[in-house]
C-alpha cells in the first residue's frame, strides 16, 4: 500500500497471562503471537512497520531479528505505558516522510487476515474518510468498547467498557482496536487527547471522537470478522486462537486437496507446504518451514520439524528434525532423524533407528536397531541389526564413511574415522578400528572359549528359591 504505514501496539505487560515473557511473544503454532500482526501487514503491501514496545522491549526486538522481513520493522520505545494513545504519540515522529496514511494494529491479534486489512484500507480510501475504525457485532460484546452510531448509522464515538452506560453496553458492535488516519490530521489530534477516565491513560480511541467534533468524517467499517479481531490477552484466549488458526491452516490444505484424517488431532504450522495426495494420520506434527511432496503417508506420531519430503515417503511414529528425506524413503516406526541427515531415495530407516548428520545413499536400508551418526553410506548399502558408528572420542567427532553395496553384519561397532569399501562385507559382532578395501571380508571377533561342565561344578553359586 503506497504511502500507507503501520504502527502496531505492542507495549504492554500482559500481566493475566502470567508470564515472564511478554505477552506478544507466546506462541501460537510455533511462531509469537506479534509475527502474524506484522506478517497479515506485509502481506496487505505495508512495507514500513513501526512496532511500539515497552516492557521487555529488547526481547521482544531480538524476537523478530533475523526474519527476511526485520528490516521492514522499526521499533519505538514506550517508556511508560500511559494508554495506546500516548503509543500513538511516541510513534508518530518516526513515521518516514512519504508516510501519509497510518494504519493502528493491535499486537496481540493473531487472527488478523491480510484480505481483512486490504478491504479495511480500500474502503477507507474510497470513503475520502480522515478517520475509521474496523468493527464487528458480537453476540456476546463484554469487554470490548462500544460503536456509538448516529440515526443514520454514522459514526459518533467509540465508549470504553468502564465508561459505558448501562444502555451503551447493550450495544453489540464493538471496537476491534484496528484503525487507519490520515497522518496530517494525527498530530493535532493525538495532542488534544487527555487522561480523564477510570484508568487515567490517554485512550487513542478518543482521537477519533476528536476528528469528528472537528468536522472530519470518521468511517465505521463493520465486517463479518469476529474470530480475525480476537485479541490474546491469557492462556485460555490463546489456547482458543491456536484452534481457530490450526482449524483454518487444515482447512486450507484439505481444499488444496491433502487429506487430513482426523483435523482435531493434527498440528500444522502456518509455513508447512504439503503435496497434492498426501494423507496426514492424526497426533502429526508438522512443525517450522517443513515441505511434504506429494502423494507421502505421515503417519501417526509422526513430528517434522524445519524438514524437506519428496514424494511418496512413508513416516510412522517418527522424529525428523532439520533433515532432507529423499522420493520413497520409508521411516519408522520409533525412528529418530536428527539434524544435517540426508536421505537420498528409497532409503529405509527402521524401528528404533537413530541418525545424526548421516547422508544415506539410494536404496540403503538401516532397519532395526542401529546409531549412524556423522556417516556417509552409499547406494544399497545393508546395515545390520544393533551397528553403531562409535563417532566421538570424548573430544571430536569423527566420519563413518561405508561404500556401495557394502553388507555390515549385526552387532558391529565403527570406531572412527574409518572407510569401508564398495561391497565390502563385514562380519556380525566385530568393532572396526580401521579402514577395509572394496570386496573384502572384515571379521574382527575374540576367540570363542567354551569351558566343558562349568554349570554342572557350579552350582553351588546358584540362589536357592
Amino acid at each position: 500500500m503506497e504511502h500507507f504505514s503501520a504502527i502496531i501496539l505492542a507495549a504492554g505487560k500482559g500481566t493475566r497471562m502470567k508470564s515472564s515473557l511478554p505477552k506478544v511473544l507466546h506462541p501460537l503454532l510455533n511462531k509469537p503471537i506479534l509475527q502474524y500482526v506484522v506478517e497479515a501487514a506485509l502481506d496487505a503491501g505495508i512495507r514500513e512497520q513501526l512496532v511500539v514496545v515497552g516492557h521487555e522491549a529488547n526481547v521482544v526486538e531480538q524476537a523478530l531479528t533475523g526474519q527476511t522481513w526485520a528490516n521492514c520493522c522499526r521499533y519505538v520505545y514506550q517508556e511508560q505505558q500511559l494508554g495506546t494513545g500516548h503509543a500513538l504519540l511516541c510513534a508518530l515522529p518516526k513515521l518516514s516522510a512519504d508516510c501519509k496514511d497510518v494504519l493502528v494494529l493491535c499486537g496481540d491479534t493473531p487472527l488478523i487476515s491480510a484480505d481483512l486489512l486490504k478491504a479495511f484500507i480500500g474502503q477507507f480510501a474510497a470513503s475520502g474518510a480522515r478517520a475509521a475504525v474496523l468493527t464487528a457485532r458480537l453476540a456476546d460484546p463484554a469487554g470490548y468498547g462500544r460503536i456509538v452510531l448516529d440515526e443514520a448509522g454514522d459514526f459518533l464515538a467509540i465508549v470504553e467498557e468502564k465508561e459505558a452506560s448501562e444502555a451503551e453496553k447493550t450495544i453489540r458492535e464493538i471496537n476491534s482496536g484496528i484503525y487507519c488516519f490520515k497522518r496530517a490530521l494525527l498530530k493535532d489530534a493525538v495532542s488534544g487527547l487527555n487522561n480523564a477516565n477510570a484508568k487515567g491513560e490517554y485512550y487513542l480511541t478518543d482521537i477519533l471522537s476528536i476528528l469528528r467534533g472537528q468536522g472530519q468524517k470518521v468511517l465505521a467499517f463493520r465486517h463479518d470478522c469476529a474470530e480475525q479481531i480476537s485479541g490474546i490477552n491469557d492462556r485460555v484466549q490463546l489456547a482458543q486462537a491456536t484452534l481457530m488458526m490450526q482449524n483454518r491452516v487444515n482447512t486450507k490444505w484439505m481444499l488444496a486437496g491433502v487429506t487430513i484424517i482426523d483435523p482435531s488431532a493434527t498440528y500444522i504450522d502456518t509455513d508447512v507446504q504439503i503435496g497434492r495426495d498426501t494423507v496426514i494420520e492424526p497426533q502429526t506434527y508438522l512443525r517450522g518451514k517443513t515441505i511434504i511432496g506429494n502423494d507421502c503417508h505421515i503417519g501417526v506420531g509422526s513430528e517434522i520439524s524445519n524438514s524437506k519430503l519428496g514424494n511418496n515417503v512413508y513416516t510412522r511414529h517418527a522424529i525428523i528434525v532439520e533433515s532432507e528425506i529423499g522420493n520413497g524413503c520409508d521411516i519408522g516406526p520409533f525412528t529418530y532423524i536428527r539434524p544435517g541427515s540426508k536421505l537420498h531415495a528409497r532409503v529405509k530407516a527402521g524401528h528404533f533407528v537413530e541418525l545424526k548428520k548421516a547422508e544415506i545413499g539410494s536404496g540403503s536400508k538401516v532397519p532395526h536397531l542401529s546409531y549412524i551418526g556423522d556417516a556417509v553410506l552409499g547406494c544399497k548399502v545393508n546395515i545390520g541389526c544393533g551397528t553403531i558408528t562409535c563417532n566421538y572420542d570424548g573430544q571430536h567427532k569423527y566420519t563413518t564413511t561405508i561404500g556401495d553395496e557394502a553388507f555390515i553384519g549385526s552387532n558391529t561397532n565403527f570406531i572412527a574415522p574409518v572407510s569401508i569399501g564398495a561391497r565390502a562385507i563385514i562380519g556380525a559382532g566385530s568393532t572396526i578400528t580401521q579402514d577395509v578395501p572394496a570386496d573384502a571380508l572384515a571379521i574382527e571377533r575374540a576367540q570363542q572359549k567354551n569351558i566343558p561342565e562349568w554349570a554342572i561344578r557350579n552350582k553351588n553359586h546358584e540362589t536357592e528359591e
